[in-house]
């Protein structure tokens, strides 16, 4: 009796080698953007004390509360797979003494986040992202250029058509204020639509603007805005903020609506949106969090970041056509040995290791077979040469060399077949 086929987990997908490639190079540009501006790569667990995620992002905030992996380990500890990264990387910042380094610390890191979600288009409980972290001043200059950093980003892997949003949600000081007449004012409105509705709203009610549910939209337009409540600080921030931005020729629209789903954002706030993503339509945001390393145990360390979504990312890729960064990243084999007898086979496998170790990608076929099915595995590599060994080519210490693209062939000496294919590939 056959056994049952397994299927992954619902909500998580397999990357198979030809997307992988596409992924490889929007890491590769990242690290390459990246490193211009400073950043250094950071490696965190995967899963943290669930502590760490409880008091950085907010008891009260749905990630928290519905959506977290959280599990109890054989020593009672409760663990958490990380749902987000920013957390994290100021753990690791507190715990290594990184802010005893002179200047902004700027790191970034890659990789898979959790939380159980209803799955969707572009949206897993297993997704990934691109971090980027600059924590030690609260200097405007610094949003402008994290800003700056995220949008080439965006540029260079192919992204068109974006919308940059950008807010300032306030301070300790001037958003308890807001928060309180937004509260009275929701009351009001949405009176009569539910137990649960209002106790998240009093639980916090600038989460309530960043609703998507299409009944909260015509109340959302009709809310208080925090620019009505900005002390002397946050405005100056903004406004100090936008002039940046407007030297540096970066286009973005001012939306007082705009706030982020955790708890410890404040000031600058932002969140690039695609037309193409439909409701759910945010590429990448992020913000400042001044507060959120002191909570974790560090001494008081202004910090912004943000977080680009990889599925996301590449789903708009994938839409952009042709010479804009939407085309399949390709690394096709270059060489591909066909092998005719067990001493062929034995010198393909010596050969193809001599080609390799001189930087060309090459392959080979395995388990023999006539010259009409190897000819065909090498055809669907992709190969631009075909290298055809057998015993006469051995004894005469040549290979026959086909190309596939001029549908030529000639015969070429043994020892000197890697500079002959290194001068034609690496020209």
């Amino acid at each position: 009796m056959a056994r049952q086929k397994l299927t992954a987990v619902r909500g998580v997908k397999d990357i198979l080698p030809e997307e992988a490639r596409r992924w490889s190079e929007a890491e590769r540009v990242a690290r390459e953007i990246f490193a211009r501006y400073g950043y250094g790569e950071i490696r965190v667990p995967t899963f943290e004390r669930t502590e760490l995620f409880s008091r950085g992002i907010g008891d009260s905030t749905d990630i928290v509360t519905k959506e977290m992996y959280t599990f109890e380990d054989k020593g009672g500890d409760s663990i958490t797979l990380r749902p987000e990264a920013t957390a994290s990387i100021c753990r690791a910042y507190v715990q290594n003494s990184l802010y005893a380094q002179a200047g902004v610390a700027k790191l970034f890191c890659m990789g898979p986040m959790f939380r159980y979600e209803r799955p969707q288009a572009g949206r897993y409980r297993q997704f990934h992202q691109i971090d980027a972290e600059a924590l030690g001043t609260d200097d405007p200059a610094l949003d402008a250029e994290v800003i700056f950093m995220l949008m080439e980003f965006l540029e260079a892997v192919g992204l068109a058509g974006l919308s940059l949003q950008l807010n300032n949600i306030g301070d300790a000081e001037c958003r308890p204020v807001y928060a309180a007449a937004l509260l009275e004012f929701l009351k009001k409105e949405t009176a009569g639509m539910g137990a649960d509705l209002a106790e998240r709203i009093e639980r916090n009610p600038l989460r309530f603007l960043d609703s998507k549910d299409p009944d909260h939209a015509e109340i959302i337009s009709r809310a208080p805005t925090i620019d009505q409540y900005w002390n002397k600080r946050c405005r100056n921030h903004f406004d100090t903020l936008c002039r940046h931005l407007d030297r540096g020729g970066v286009r973005y629209e001012r939306n007082p609506a705009l706030v982020r789903g955790l708890d410890y954002y404040c000031l600058t706030v932002f969140e690039v949106t695609s037309e193409d993503l439909g409701a759910q339509n945010a590429v990448c945001g992020g913000g400042r969090y001044d507060g959120l390393v002191e909570e974790l145990g560090g001494p008081p360390t202004p910090a912004i970041g943000f977080a680009i979504g990889m599925e996301r990312l590449l789903q708009l890729t994938g839409k952009a056509g042709p010479g804009t960064g939407g085309e399949s990243v390709e690394y096709p084999i270059e060489v591909f040995i066909v092998a005719l007898g067990e001493s062929a086979e034995a010198e393909s496998l010596t050969l193809a290791s001599e080609l390799r170790g001189r930087g060309l990608r090459a392959d080979r076929t395995f388990g023999g077979g006539s010259m009409k099915s190897q000819m065909k595995r090498a055809d669907r590599s992709g190969a631009r040469y075909v290298i055809v060994l057998g015993d006469d080519e051995i004894a005469g210490g040549v290979v026959a060399l086909r190309d596939m693209a001029e549908s030529q062939q000639e015969k070429i000496e043994r020892a000197g077949i890697g500079d002959h294919l290194c001068a034609r590939l690496r020209a």
